[in-house]
């Protein structure tokens, strides 16, 4: 087994790689840059509304789950593109489960949204 060497400078080069791999997806992707913006919204709507640190901690976790989906959906796509071009119903059902799960996330933080902000509204 080929075991490396723990180092600091390859350590940052992975987060240079990440940032790099988040930094293309705001580039390339049209639904990184609605997430964006609505995630901007949001955290303004959270400093305007002063929500508690609870509700802060909720809004966070279920605005990572989208972009974490989001972000999962576009590897799997560009997969599946890349490994199987043409047009196939068990590609399609992969592709369409991947959409499925940013779907639900984007359902669930708009609902978490909703229970926060509307009691504040009133």
């Amino acid at each position: 087994m080929n075991r490396q060497r723990f180092s600091f400078r390859s350590r940052l080069r992975s987060f240079f790689y990440a940032f790099a791999g988040i930094r293309e997806f705001l580039v390339r992707e049209h639904n990184a840059r609605i997430h964006l913006v609505a995630t901007i919204c949001v955290t303004l709507a959270g400093v305007a509304f002063h929500v508690s640190f609870t509700e802060a901690a909720i809004l966070a976790v279920v605005i990572g789950s989208v972009w974490i989906t989001e972000m999962l959906n576009t590897c799997v796509e560009r997969m599946m593109d890349f490994f199987h071009p043409e047009d196939h119903p068990y590609i399609k059902y992969i592709k369409d489960l991947a959409a499925g799960a940013v779907l639900v996330a984007a359902i669930t933080a708009v609902v978490a949204g909703l229970l926060i902000f509307i009691p504040k509204l009133l």
